[in-house]
């Protein structure tokens, strides 16, 4: 079997990254594509993002999508979402492919009927001009008619950090170095309007303690976020080395180690350490305690302590 993997970008990990290990971050960004009106507190499930495609030959080609995944809301609904630097004339159909087969991968057959359910989908340009589009449209013509939906489309450039912080689209922060994309060239040459942009990430990042402190976020998410940000603007402005330094030395550009990493690693070792000293049933409770009070996904628990008690999915569900 010949199978093809696309290629992320740097933008797409740091995406999936957020996406994956702060799935608090995705709820507001919903409510706003979609105007739904979650109160943040429904559970999320994520499906597999790789699917494989059948080929002419039986080979099978294999497609990442950015994420999928269930709100389980008064009606349950699927998302997919997915994560564009720049727009391309492939997109529709990569949307096209991936929509098709996910409505498969969750296909109910029903005798000789076939029952498929479409996810909602929107797609996140972190660069948008006047000619990007609100939304996309994918019109299929079927021998039954004419079928159509839309694509939803979100702007991250077209959001000020005090409209991020007044919707909670804590999730748009490490991009919203986009924003300032076109000013590089000034910042580099002129350090007073450098000195402006390391002002604006101060208050952002000043904004995000301030969450912390609350108890709004957690401390992983928030390091997280700082993180994440870290890295696209290594991307960003590799070629800018005053603006990289710059807006790293206030974000936090002087931390070796991923914090929220250690943060993570650091309750999980507590949680196995308290297991083998307390016996195994009070130790997975013990280690559930430690990574539910560090603010980890209750998702990234499951599968952690599934791994280190040999648990299998079912029998590690009791735990949260």
């Amino acid at each position: 079997m010949d199978n093809i993997r696309i290629t992320n970008t740097p933008y797409d990990d740091v995406f999936r990254t957020l996406l994956n290990d702060c799935s608090s971050l995705i709820i507001p960004v919903i409510n706003e594509i979609f105007g739904e009106h979650y109160s943040g507190q429904e559970k999320i499930v994520f499906s597999p993002n790789e699917h494989f495609l059948n080929q002419q030959g039986g080979n099978e080609e294999e497609r990442i999508t950015d994420t999928c995944f269930r709100i389980e809301g008064k009606e349950p609904k699927k998302y997919h979402l997915e994560c564009q630097s720049n727009t391309d004339n492939s997109m529709l159909v990569r949307f096209f492919e991936y929509d098709t087969q996910i409505a498969l991968d969750g296909g109910q057959l029903n005798g000789n009927i076939l029952t498929v359910t479409l996810p909602h989908s929107a797609v996140l340009f972190l660069r948008s001009h006047a000619s990007t589009p609100d939304t996309l449209k994918i019109r299929m013509i079927t021998p039954g008619g004419t079928v159509e939906y839309d694509i939803q489309v979100m702007k991250s450039q077209q959001y000020t950090p005090e409209e991020i912080f007044e919707k909670n689209l804590l999730l748009l922060i490490p991009f919203y170095i986009f924003s300032h994309e076109t000013r590089f060239d000034e910042y580099e040459k002129n350090k007073m309007k450098l000195r402006a942009l390391q002002e604006e990430y101060g208050q952002i990042k000043d904004k995000l303690e301030k969450l912390s402190n609350q108890g709004a976020i957690s401390e992983y998410t928030r390091c997280t976020i700082i993180d994440m940000s870290n890295k696209v603007l290594e991307h960003i402005a590799v070629k800018y080395n005053s603006v990289k330094e710059g807006v790293k030395a206030v974000m936090g550009g002087k931390i070796l180690e991923y914090e929220a990493k250690a943060i993570k690693k650091e309750g999980i070792k507590e949680g196995i350490k308290e297991g083998i000293e307390e016996g195994i049933e009070e130790g997975i409770k013990g280690t559930v305690a430690i990574l539910k009070n560090l603010g980890i996904p209750a998702q990234t628990i499951l599968v952690k302590i599934q791994e280190q008690y040999k648990l299998s999915p079912e029998a590690s569900k009791k735990y949260l």
